[in-house]
């Protein structure tokens, strides 16, 4: 029943949109039946495939809704400086010539950022028949492009929301001034009000996006864990060799190398475990601005117990993951990266590893209470090597450990039942 109210209402959206009457349905059937596909524009600056590596919820999103029979166009940028149009399995992905990357500063970011929104405004005009929009942030200024759509064209859009912005960049220092923040908290509001709804990727984001737009349905859909590519599996002994890992623990930082990543603190407990001569080994995986300085730092303090290497794709990530023993999850002390939803986690969850993190939050909450890892006081980094021995020395507490992250992915985040969820978004707006 709920099904057919939903088609229902989704007829009565579709005939107003293209100028036709209720009564007109019975007259048109043939152009009803045209009408019935789904189309869903999905805008993510940074939206990137299985092959090419980093965060790929948004390729899971777009899948999600591509194989239940609706048509989807996804809106990305690339480095190139041409526009590019593929065909990602059964969905359509257009590239706009927008430069971006890790290392960039604040104004090279902003920059960015706003080329991508004159971009993506000229180029859905090719799609101005599509039923709605699914704009994805960061950046938050993405939402000025699908507030822009909605007027045009009356294509309502439903907002993503994986950082409190603009709270990141002022708590990290980036905006200072005051005007220009309050104009900017303004957007946020403005952004979350007229869309038709808000998802929101953890339960912090969600209950700060409530406090603010107290008339506003927001949505809980973290970010998933793919518990069909990753997975617990004994260590393959060929790898073990190729990362010269051979009788180590492995604690691995899987992600970008930037400054609210806060990876001193690796190289600090790196640095501890080394002189408790625990047999520890550390990777850090991954690209961003301040990888060549951490690279300079570790090699200062004689880390030889630290490899760092080369960002890969999903199946350079999985090789990692299968030597690693522990998922580690870094952050710089700022609150507002403790709302976070990082891919990493949800990796880790996924992979069986355990669970070590320097921040607080529902993340630190989540793992304590189904024991699935531990939390270390990013001030002491001593401290990690007090509450990582037990997992070197004590039979069965790993295992366990591990198990219960497993237990946590298939139970909470497990890809399949999220992409349900996010689905079935579509049928209730």
């Amino acid at each position: 029943m709920q099904l057919f109210v939903s088609s229902l209402a989704y007829f009565k959206h579709k005939l107003e949109k293209n100028g036709l009457s209720n009564y007109n349905i019975f007259i048109f059937c043939p152009a009803v039946l045209f009408l019935c596909t789904v189309k869903v524009l999905i805008l993510h600056q940074h939206f990137k495939t299985p092959a090419g590596g980093g965060a790929i919820r948004s390729y899971y999103l777009a899948k999600a809704l591509a194989d239940r029979g609706m048509e989807v166009i996804v809106i990305t940028a690339h480095n190139e400086t041409q526009h590019k149009n593929e065909r990602v399995e059964n969905f359509e992905v257009h590239y706009l010539p927008v430069a971006y990357n890790n290392r960039f500063g604040f104004l090279a970011r902003s920059w960015s950022f706003i080329k991508f929104i004159i971009g993506a405004i000229g180029k859905v005009s090719q799609f101005r028949d599509a039923d709605y929009c699914y704009a994805i942030s960061v950046p938050l200024t993405v939402g000025l492009a699908a507030m822009w759509i909605k007027l045009r064209y009356r294509i309502p859009y439903i907002f993503e929301v994986g950082d409190l912005w603009p709270d990141a960049p002022v708590q990290m220092g980036f905006i200072k001034n005051y005007v220009f923040a309050h104009l900017l908290y303004k957007l946020e509001r403005r952004i979350y009000q007229s869309g038709d709804s808000i998802v929101a990727l953890s339960p912090a984001i969600q209950s700060a996006i409530e406090s603010r737009v107290r008339d506003k349905k927001v949505h809980l859909i973290p970010n998933m864990a793919d518990c069909e590519f990753y997975g617990p599996e004994p260590k393959d002994q060929t790898l073990v060799q190729q990362f010269g890992v051979y009788g180590k623990f492995v604690v691995s930082y899987i992600g970008a190398v930037g400054v609210a990543n806060g990876l001193d603190y690796f190289l600090e407990c790196a640095n501890a475990a080394r002189k408790a001569q625990l047999p520890i080994h550390f990777f850090i995986c991954g690209d961003g601005a301040l990888a060549d300085r951490l690279k300079g730092n570790a090699k200062q303090l004689g880390l030889l117990n630290l490899t760092f290497l080369d960002f890969r794709n999903r199946d350079g990530v999985k090789q990692v993951m299968n030597v690693t023993d522990a998922a580690f999850i870094c952050y710089k002390q700022v609150p507002i990266l403790e709302t976070g939803s990082p891919n990493k986690y949800f990796d880790g969850l996924a992979a069986g590893k355990l669970i070590i993190i320097n921040f607080g939050g529902w993340i630190k909450k989540e793992i304590e209470a189904v024991g699935c890892g531990f939390y270390c006081n990013p001030q002491n980094p001593t401290e990690f090597t007090r509450k990582i021995s037990p997992f070197l020395y004590e039979g069965g507490l790993l295992q366990k450990a591990q198990t219960a992250s497993r237990q946590l992915a298939e139970q909470s985040y497990a890809r399949s039942t999220l992409s349900e969820k996010f689905y079935a978004l579509f049928n209730v707006l």
